[in-house]
């Protein structure tokens, strides 16, 4: 029997993002999670509603709508720039709608749900499926906003059988509203969805209000391949490289600039919310900052021209299968480093300046990079970088980590791209 050796990648910051993963199932989990280690880092939470108390040195994180996040690091000297990091918190998935349960079937009580973003829908058949995300309560001191989570597998929406869908292996078309609601229970009360949900706030149904709850994907996390060189899990876009942009801002800042880290929620939407890109939150948030701090407004416009955005959003890697979906000369692999994304219409903001400046960065500090660019014939997706600048306008490159699947319940990424993105936003931001 020949003796096999494996070599086994560097994975502890997948592990890291792995264990994050596992706790944060839902945005409102997410900015919860970086919230409560931001306090225990010595970070000072500020309130929108009430004025900024800032000074030279300050660690401060701002929250809106317990979805969108922004964190910073004051230096103790004056500073003439801002180093930001744009991620985002949302991902694709399905949401359940008010009023959720039908028994129509006559056997089985069912949940009514809609798509949110541009889901693969077909990774969501078959699989281990929960729910969380928030709910709002009476009290006695007034409305509460609770955290969800059912954290056990409770649907599923089971395929068809193919004795009784012959064609679909031959490519069919899904309705949501007919095919995608999973399955709860046998028992056809239609309250019952409701009844557990108080029973896991631990409260009357008179005082349930109303909640905002997602399925998510229950399959565990999995690091796996010849090498252990991949890791697949649910939601890597893109909280890859927004656990990666909150991890080095908790790790330190920089003495020279002020760094920045924006976590928006709904660019699976269009970003058009009040937390989105598209909102005020990191214009004013900038300004109440920077104001606080005693620097006039012509030292604002000053500071915006000197500053750096990097819009951290996962990118399309080569997929064997599939080569001619690529561009032919422009071809990320996972692993294969930092991706670089171009675009000439602009849904990308990198242009040959901005490029410059984080080639630069990353030869210094030995972090591979590589290029995307959409097939000319196939058109992409954008981010959050060309909707930002639009409210706060600053030089902005768009990068990302090369992944497979993207949008799918389960995407699959590179163990090493965990390490390099840690290691550009380290650099970066410190």
């Amino acid at each position: 029997m020949r003796n096999i050796i494996v070599v086994m990648k560097d994975s502890k910051a997948a592990k890291d993002l792995i264990g994050f993963l596992s706790s944060s199932p839902s945005t409102f989990h997410v900015v919860s999670n970086m919230a409560s280690a931001f306090l225990e880092s010595g970070f000072t939470r500020l309130q929108e509603n009430r004025r900024f108390s800032i000074a030279k040195g300050s660690r401060c994180f701002v929250t809106r709508n317990g979805s969108s996040i922004i964190a910073f690091r004051v230096p103790e000297r004056p500073f003439k720039a801002m180093h930001i990091v744009s991620a985002h918190t949302d991902s694709p998935c399905l949401k359940i709608k008010p009023d959720p349960v039908d028994i129509s079937s006559g056997s089985y009580a069912t949940l009514n749900v809609e798509t949110y973003g541009g889901l693969t829908l077909n990774t969501w058949f078959d699989r281990p499926l929960s729910i969380a995300g928030r709910a709002f309560v009476r009290t006695p001191e007034g409305i509460e906003c609770r955290l969800v989570d059912f954290g056990r597998d409770l649907v599923c929406i089971p395929n068809l059988a193919i004795h009784q869908n012959r064609g679909v292996n031959e490519g069919v078309r899904i309705s949501v509203q007919k095919e995608m609601k999973p399955i709860l229970s046998t028992d056809m009360d239609r309250h019952r969805f409701m009844k557990m949900l108080c029973d896991d706030l631990g409260v009357d149904g008179k005082d349930l209000l109303d909640w905002d709850l997602y399925l998510y994907n229950r399959t565990p996390a999995s690091i796996w391949g010849a090498d252990g060189e991949f890791l697949s899990a649910g939601r890597l876009d893109d909280l890859m490289c927004a656990h990666a942009a909150f991890r080095a801002l908790v790790e330190g800042g920089s003495p020279d600039v002020l760094s920045v880290i924006a976590l928006f929620d709904n660019e699976e939407v269009g970003s058009s919310s009040r937390q989105g890109a598209l909102s005020d939150f990191l214009q004013v948030t900038c300004d109440r900052i920077l104001t606080a701090l005693g620097y006039d407004a012509e030292e604002k416009y000053m500071i915006a021209a000197s500053s750096l955005v990097v819009s951290a959003d996962n990118a399309h890697a080569l997929h064997p299968n599939y080569t001619e979906k690529c561009d032919i000369t422009n071809r990320p692999v996972v692993n294969g480093g930092v991706v670089i994304k171009y675009a000439a219409n602009q849904k990308y903001t990198t242009d040959g300046g901005t490029a410059a400046c984080l080639k630069d960065l990353m030869d210094r500090n030995s972090i591979p990079y590589q290029v995307f660019v959409n097939n000319s014939d196939v058109t992409g997706g954008s981010t959050l970088g060309n909707l930002s600048i639009q409210k706060i306008s600053m030089p902005t490159i768009d990068i990302g980590l090369a992944q497979l699947a993207m949008h799918s319940s389960w995407e699959t990424a590179g163990v090493d791209d965990c390490r390099y993105v840690l290691d550009l936003f380290r650099a970066f931001l410190h």
